[in-house]
């Protein structure tokens, strides 16, 4: 999958799979044993993509975090990472926008939008407040594919505010 990342963010999805093949080092029965077109592959990626910031996001969970809107925090430390490799984010929205061509992955995106929706509404926090949270946090990640990403000053202070709304709710 990681050759297959690497060509269609170059190449897009014209690439075939003997091409994927090669550049992983496999032989294309193989590449066609674990995937059985390009559309499987391309379907994997994807899912990929979503367990891999799914994952993330689990993993800035605070251990000692138990109150309300501890999921939505932990979202926003992901979106809103000053820390972040711009070249690593901007490649991942490339790859999200190259995949996106296809119908079955915008399927599998809805499917991971109504799972964050689920798992976001049982997280405690009023429903304006989480919604207002999470699309700023989209908004802050989405300045990175436009190019002109905050200042990481900035970035640091949006993160801030954004998880005191988390806390302030109830004000």
């Amino acid at each position: 999958m990681e050759a297959a990342r690497r060509l269609f963010l170059t190449d897009g999805l014209q690439v075939t799979l003997a091409r994927v093949a090669s550049e992983a080092g496999v032989s294309k029965g193989g590449l066609i044993y674990h995937f059985g077109s390009k559309e499987d592959l391309v379907t994997a990626l994807a899912v990929r993509m979503v367990h891999e910031f799914r994952h993330e996001v689990e993993e800035r969970v605070e251990a000692d975090d138990a109150g309300p809107g501890r999921l939505v925090r932990a979202y926003v430390r992901v979106s809103v990472d000053p820390a972040a490799d711009q070249t690593l984010a901007q490649e991942r929205q490339a790859l999200e926008v190259i995949l996106g061509t296809v119908a079955e992955v915008h399927e599998i995106w809805r499917a991971d939008s109504r799972w964050w929706k689920d798992a976001l509404a049982t997280d405690g926090l009023p429903e304006l407040t989480r919604d207002l949270v999470i699309a700023a946090a989209d908004g802050v990640w989405a300045t990175v594919e436009w190019g002109d990403p905050y200042p990481p000053g900035r970035t640091e202070a949006l993160r801030d505010r954004l998880l005191a709304l988390t806390h302030e709710w109830g004000e």
